[in-house]
């Protein structure tokens, strides 16, 4: 390789010409532009200090749950957060290896994909592993056109664009749940798991509006209500996404209550102090304050990790994962939470969204994928069933 191809403004400029095939948005900048989003990338010691890894070493290492681990959520240079240093690494690599051919574009596009405004690649992550479509009989129960192929283009997704893509499907999924739920019965409970900025939280309030529009009595119980207080988990080393960091028996016992369509009084936990209205024993502490939810006919569970709690699982009615790939959850997520929310440090925001989107995919969305009634996959537009309620969905 010439070590003119290393000169900054040679390597950027044949960079910028590959880059566009990596992703189609960067046809929308100019080269000026794009060598912004490089110069916080650039090697100290120039391009041709990068030392390549092989792709199998890559793909390993990026599919263990050990480096995600070690991502840093806040390093900081001076008084800045900045990217964690091994994903620095990795977009360097990758840069690296487009412009001298060792690693293929259809190679890295398989396994990677490129965040314009963040400027740095991300594992893609697998959720329709083999067990999922063994789950689910190998083929989706409907699929429409896939209308977020748009967004390719774009470095940011508001709502009314996202729901206008997602129409379709969106359509049946309401149609399916309430097509289920007049088979079942009611009073019956119904989560909705998903990713962050995956459109669960809209979805919901479609759902609920819906049902309430039929004559429906709806309500909901928040999963996080039912935390332990944080100085405790902490202090055991708990982990927030699992049953121990709960009041699990009251949970378990307010879900056969609710389900049974009794009046239940549950937990409040208090986001700001971090701290449960009841102790560690399931009894109401002296300055506690209990919620109060009345008997409904849907009663909604939110939360990360609703069904993968099994001795409740089968108290669950209708158990639905609502999915979007995580390239558009990333778009989503910065006009929601940086332009309007202002919410993150972009550098936090970046490090953050890299570390969580592998370790949540492994630990809450894809076990709970291979035991749902259905998955929605809007990016996939597509509409994932159980062979049972496929049956139950052609009546």
């Amino acid at each position: 390789m010439a070590k003119s191809t290393y000169e900054p403004k040679v390597f950027s400029k044949n960079l910028f010409g590959i880059m566009k095939r990596i992703n189609p948005g960067i046809e929308a900048l100019e080269l000026y532009e794009f060598r912004y989003g490089l110069n916080d990338l650039v090697p100290e010691k120039g391009w041709e200090s990068v030392k390549l890894d092989s792709e199998e070493e890559i793909v390993m290492r990026l599919n263990n749950r050990d480096f995600y681990d070690g991502i840093q959520i806040q390093p900081k240079a001076g008084d800045r957060v900045v990217l964690d240093e091994q994903i620095i690494r990795l977009a360097q690599m990758l840069f690296v290896g487009l412009i001298t051919g060792e690693y293929e574009q259809d190679w890295v596009k398989m396994h990677f994909y490129f965040d314009i405004r963040g400027f740095y690649f991300l594992h893609r992550t697998l959720y329709f592993t083999d067990n999922v479509l063994a789950h689910f009989g190998s083929k989706p129960f409907k699929r429409f056109e896939q209308k977020q192929k748009s967004f390719e283009w774009h470095q940011d997704v508001g709502y009314k664009e996202f729901r206008e893509a997602n129409a379709e499907v969106d359509n049946l999924f309401i149609e399916s749940v309430k097509k289920i739920i007049e088979f079942r019965g009611t009073p019956i409970l119904l989560a909705i798991a998903g990713p962050t900025a995956a459109g669960k939280t809209e979805i919901v309030e479609r759902l609920r509006s819906a049902f309430e529009q039929a004559g429906r009595q709806v309500t909901s119980i928040e999963l996080d209500n039912f935390l332990t207080d944080r100085n405790y988990r902490e202090a055991k080393g708990i982990h927030s996404e699992g049953k121990r960091a709960l009041h699990f028996e009251l949970f378990k016992q307010s879900l056969e209550d609710i389900a049974q369509g009794y009046k239940i009084k549950i937990p409040r936990y208090d986001t700001v102090y971090a701290t449960s209205s009841h102790d560690l024993d399931g009894n109401l502490k002296s300055d506690g304050v209990p919620i109060e939810i009345e008997p409904a006919d849907i009663i909604f569970i939110e939360g990360n990790f609703p069904f993968l709690l099994e001795e409740v699982v089968h108290l669950i009615g209708v158990k639905v994962v609502y999915l979007t790939d995580d390239p558009i959850r990333l778009k989503r997520k910065w006009k929601r939470d940086i332009d309007y929310r202002k919410k993150y440090d972009p550098s936090y925001f970046r490090n953050r969204f890299f570390k969580d989107q592998f370790i949540m995919a492994q630990i809450a969305y894809i076990p709970q994928m291979e035991v749902c009634d259905m998955t929605v996959d809007t990016t996939g537009a597509s509409l994932w069933v159980m062979p049972e309620i496929a049956e139950i969905l052609s009546k």
